[in-house]
């Protein structure tokens, strides 16, 4: 084994050591995230707990082999190397990058996607009806999402006709664009497309908003790891406009507002696919489906400081209101 893939898959296989691998008889599954253990470890509880009340025990008749690459997607093929190794009889993939690893290094282990945006384009599965292959799961993005997200704009600036779309070169990332669009356009809303794929991207993105008469930021992509994330608040905050995310953590770490996937919810449903599979079902029959809840985070702190006033119709909508030290969880 050379160096280089003995170091993530050493690391992933000491945090994720599970006795009952010593039990011949448990069914394995692997469960791969690409964020770190500690933050994402309730994601971890919600697929073992649903799995739970479909009979399945982890450590009894099956062994849910956890790994965690740490935002380092370098580690993902490792990672799913060991765990096909080990003889798992599922794997479950959150986001576009682990699943993809999962694809490119086998085409007959069941694999259960959670949160990709679009399998179909980026070539996961023929579509989402019929998957046609060992690959199903939940969907992440769909049109009525990104609908809801710029109506969210619209409301905190009356009068939104031009909006800055900030976004990573994704896989899949053609189809999303075009939702944002064509959604944008029934609304009356300009779109100004700016890729943030490199540190330096995302500070010309934000620096080409002052001279566009841009008047909202809707950040399409993420959660972009820690350290791009952090300067992504920061420079939204020195632009003075409001920003709507696709992904929670943005308005936990200080963006103001994020319209998200309840990723506890898709994780309990992952592990109905995961129970169908081991009951015999075949992946190529169980259609892709989009996520069904969702969460709307607000940032007061952030609203203050830009002297931004959320409509109340908006804080009645919330699921959760940060606002000093105090989380307020609506739910």
């Amino acid at each position: 084994m050379r160096r280089r893939d003995f170091l993530p898959l050493a690391a992933a296989t000491a945090m994720a050591w599970n006795p009952a691998l010593g039990d011949v008889n448990a069914l394995r599954v692997g469960f791969i995230h690409p964020g770190p253990r500690r933050e994402n470890q309730s994601l971890l509880y919600a697929f073992r707990d649903a799995l739970l009340v479909s009979g399945w025990t982890d450590g009894t008749n099956i062994a849910i082999l956890d790994r965690w690459a740490e935002e380092r997607i370098e580690w993902f093929p490792g990672i799913v190397r060991e765990l096909i190794g080990s003889g798992v009889s599922v794997l479950v993939t959150a986001g576009t990058a682990a699943t993809l690893a999962a694809r490119r290094a086998n085409a007959t282990i069941p694999i259960v996607l959670v949160g990709v945006d679009d399998p179909v384009s980026v070539g996961l599965v023929d579509t989402l009806a019929q998957p046609g292959g060992n690959v199903t799961g939940l969907s992440l993005s769909s049109s009525e999402v990104i609908a809801k997200r710029l109506d969210l704009l619209r409301q905190l600036v009356p009068g939104l006709h031009r909006l800055a779309v900030i976004v990573r070169d994704d896989p899949g990332l053609d189809q999303k664009l075009q939702d944002i669009r064509s959604n944008a356009q029934r609304m009356g809303i300009e779109t100004l497309m700016l890729q943030a794929t490199t540190a330096r991207a995302v500070e010309l993105a934000f620096a080409r908003l002052r001279s566009d008469r841009a008047k909202a930021i809707y950040v399409a992509s993420g959660p972009l790891g820690p350290v791009k994330r952090t300067r992504i608040i920061a420079l939204a905050d020195d632009s003075r406009l409001p920003v709507i995310y696709s992904f929670r953590i943005f308005a936990i770490e200080g963006g103001l507002i994020s319209f998200a996937a309840d990723y506890g919810d898709l994780f309990r449903r992952a592990a109905g696919y995961v129970d169908k599979i081991l009951r015999g079902s075949h992946p190529a029959d169980l259609p892709v489906e989009p996520p069904r809840k969702f969460g709307l985070t607000i940032n007061l702190n952030t609203a203050r400081s830009l002297d931004l006033t959320i409509p109340p119709a908006i804080l009645a909508r919330a699921d959760e209101v940060i606002d000093e030290t105090t989380e307020i969880d609506r739910s």
